[in-house]
């Protein structure tokens, strides 16, 4: 048996990317859209890029609402890899109930959960990465990756890591998770040599599930419940609780040793907002545009402009954000692009959920 050999990728696309609203919205989240200009969506990229190392060995968790719209995206998936969530249930319940239906199918399964809105722009870096992180699961391990900070970011969880896993090269026990942190406390994370949390973990199902099993015997019990008969699925679902893989199950596991992280020196991104889509899309021109920059006209400005069939103009602003979507039109800066999920919050009070 190969490393790779009965290695699955399991793809939580969930959430609604409020922060780079109106372009990702409840009824069309960022993963189903192509946010790069590369003519994939983000979830088709996350598929080009595990296709050569699980072939169609592919599980998407994702909402019923989004469903017909992964299916109809990913037609080399066969629409049973295509598990329909009930309602939101964060990502513990997603990961873990694909680990179930794994568990139960490929007694010789490692999975690695890999999100569907990332971008990942180095290949080959990965894949290495991944090829390690196996090996370590394979050993028992629970693996994150720890992606090699490019700036002292506030958006992202960091990982502390402690020596050298002497059955694994390559590999280093994790000492703790920490939650994103303040601009100064994050220079000291970078300097002391922390890595980001992209939340990629690799594991064998039945050791995630048995340490989700010593926090909560219960929600493990259920969700190993629901893959031995799935038509329990929307009855036992609700029941289930609204927690994070992080939470429930690495930072436990991490207190307890059983926690390893692989470095992952590779172009990373989660496009959390439009200041990191900007980042990611920058070139030569001071507007970076999405879209057709034919029907940009600026003129002493500088930020990013997202387009969707009309012309805009743009005069002597810095850092701006111009997103129009035809039917909502949004303009912020760069340096208040966090801020734009406060919107959203706003729209659903007034009542505009439709906009949502």
């Amino acid at each position: 048996m190969t490393d790779l050999d009965h290695f699955w990728a399991v793809i939580p696309a969930g959430g609604a990317g409020t922060r780079l609203w109106p372009l990702s919205r409840q009824g069309s989240p960022k993963f189903l859209h192509d946010l790069t200009g590369s003519g994939r969506t983000l979830i088709q990229a996350t598929v080009d890029r595990l296709a050569p190392l699980v072939a169609d060995r592919m599980l998407v968790v994702t909402g019923r609402a989004h469903r017909e719209a992964v299916v109809a995206q990913l037609p080399e998936l066969d629409a049973q890899s295509v598990i329909a969530e009930p309602s939101a249930r964060d990502s513990m319940a997603a990961i873990g109930l694909a680990a179930a239906f794994l568990e139960a199918r490929d007694p010789d399964a490692v999975m690695g959960s890999f999100a569907a809105d990332h971008v990942i722009t180095e290949t080959a870096g990965f894949n290495a990465a991944v090829t390690t992180a196996v090996s370590a699961a394979r050993a028992g391990w629970l693996v994150t990756i720890g992606i090699e900070p490019t700036h002292p970011a506030t958006g992202f969880g960091y990982i502390s890591a402690g020596d050298a896993l002497s059955d694994v090269a390559g590999a280093f026990g994790v000492l703790e998770f920490v939650e994103k942190p303040s601009s100064d406390v994050a220079a000291a994370y970078v300097e002391a040599g922390y890595r980001w949390n992209a939340g990629m973990f690799v594991v064998r199902p039945g050791v995630l599930l048995d340490l989700l099993g010593q926090q909560d015997p219960d929600f493990a019990a259920a969700l190993r419940g629901i893959a031995a008969d799935p038509s329990t699925l929307a009855e036992v679902w609700p029941t289930l609780p609204r927690i994070a893989v992080d939470h429930a199950v690495a930072e436990p596991a991490a207190a307890a040793g059983r926690v390893a992280v692989v470095p992952g020196s590779f172009g990373w991104d989660d496009i959390g907002d439009f200041a990191s889509l900007q980042t990611l899309l920058a070139g030569d021109d001071p507007v970076t545009v999405l879209g057709d920059a034919g029907l940009v006209r600026a003129i002493d400005a500088d930020g990013l402009v997202v387009t969707s069939g009309r012309t805009i103009a743009v005069i002597g602003l810095r850092d701006v954000v111009v997103v129009d979507t035809g039917d909502a039109l949004l303009v912020t800066t760069l340096e208040r692009a966090q801020d734009v999920k406060s919107i959203v919050a706003a729209l659903k009070e007034g009542g505009h959920d439709h906009l949502t």
